[in-house]
């Protein structure tokens, strides 16, 4: 199955240089370029691209108020929010508006690649310079916390250490080893978790963790 991909950008180069890479893969389409938020909506309304590219900082209509109708009025549409830097100030709003992931325009061809191919299966990309930049949101106290400790009680005790391990950045073959355990079982950890607690991705399952107080910046 082919990936179609709308990428949104203000910058040309990028757009141009994005669509080249993507193009080259054997099963990724870019169907659709816009040069601002609202312009992503109406390119998607018009093309159903499967992964949005969406930069943060747009004018007329900026990346996270698009992702957040996108998230909404089209939520088979996986967005990517892009950034320079990876310590962008607003990589909390990015996850909380919806992104199924946060990418930095510098990374390379196989990364960008790998990204949409892992938000077009259902998975989130959350790199570890962004997990670290989540965390010092919330040392800060600069994120808004959400009162839902309680939900954290329908978890077992094996699936609350997962979901701590998951927040703090590990992947599913790291959390094998650590806890040494089958990849596979710690795909189905997960995937309870997320049903447990009513989370659509990783992305979320990170925030949850956070905002519930169950890991600490710091710790």
């Amino acid at each position: 199955m082919t990936i179609r991909v709308l990428i949104a950008d203000d910058q040309q180069l990028i757009r141009q240089s994005f669509g080249i890479l993507l193009n080259a893969q054997p099963d990724i389409e870019v169907v659709a370029e816009a040069v601002n938020g609202q312009d992503a909506i109406d390119r998607i309304a018009a093309r159903c691209p499967d992964v949005a590219l969406m930069d943060i900082r747009m004018p007329v209509l900026d990346g996270l108020e698009a992702t957040r109708r996108i998230t909404r009025d089209f939520p088979d549409v996986k967005s990517v929010m892009l950034t320079t830097f990876d310590l962008d100030e607003y990589v909390y709003e990015a996850l909380r508006s919806g992104a199924h992931g946060f990418l930095l325009k510098d990374c390379s061809a196989q990364q960008l690649a790998d990204a949409v191919r892992t938000v077009a299966t259902g998975g989130a990309l959350l790199a570890p310079s962004v997990t670290k930049r989540l965390i010092e949101e919330f040392a800060r106290g600069g994120a808004p916390r959400t009162v839902r400790r309680g939900r954290v009680a329908d978890l077992t005790e094996r699936e609350t250490q997962v979901l701590a391990l998951i927040a703090r950045g590990l992947s599913n073959s790291e959390l094998a080893a650590h806890l040494v355990i089958a990849e596979q079982t710690v795909k189905t950890h997960v995937g309870r978790i997320l049903v447990k607690l009513g989370l659509r991705d990783r992305t979320q399952a990170v925030v949850f963790a956070y905002e519930t107080g169950l890991v600490r910046a710091g710790e």
